[in-house]
């Protein structure tokens, strides 16, 4: 495993926030991780995040990187300690790449699922799932380029 040595702590505060992503795959706001930071007691600005985030503040209390740390569920230490940084980093990509072979397994799923159910259906019908089909591809493409 390769440790990046020598990251500011804003590039470990943006990394965590590029890793580290909702139930959804998105990428966390600033806004919900001052939020849900706040609610433990540890009060702390959308704004002031964004500042740790551009480099602008670099030097947070210990509270305000302990918050950070409970929010992304890695120790305070993440942000001191650049082999535990890399050991983090490390962790969290194996478990993207495991996420990445779920979803795959999931999609493959239900590809297959899919082509057994369009398999029983009459000529007729199967001619209307494909024209839904193009429809939808159709408007997935519109979006893409959008």
């Amino acid at each position: 495993m390769s440790e990046e040595t020598g990251r500011s702590l804003a590039e470990k505060i943006n990394h965590l926030f590029a890793t580290i992503k909702d139930d959804d795959g998105r990428e966390y706001s600033n806004e919900y991780a001052a939020n849900a930071i706040s609610q433990t007691g540890i009060n702390i600005s959308m704004s002031y995040i964004w500042q740790l985030r551009k480099g602008k503040k670099d030097n947070p209390t210990v509270r305000h990187l302990q918050g950070l740390a409970n929010f992304f569920g890695v120790p305070i230490s993440y942000f001191f300690d650049d082999a535990v940084a890399g050991q983090v980093d490390g962790r969290l990509a194996q478990i993207e790449a495991e996420r990445a072979n779920v979803n795959e397994a999931l999609e493959d799923r239900d590809v297959k699922l899919m082509a057994m159910r369009a398999g029983e259906l009459s000529e007729a019908r199967r001619k209307q799932v494909m024209d839904l089909l193009d429809v939808v591809y159709k408007l997935e493409q519109a979006e893409h380029r959008e």
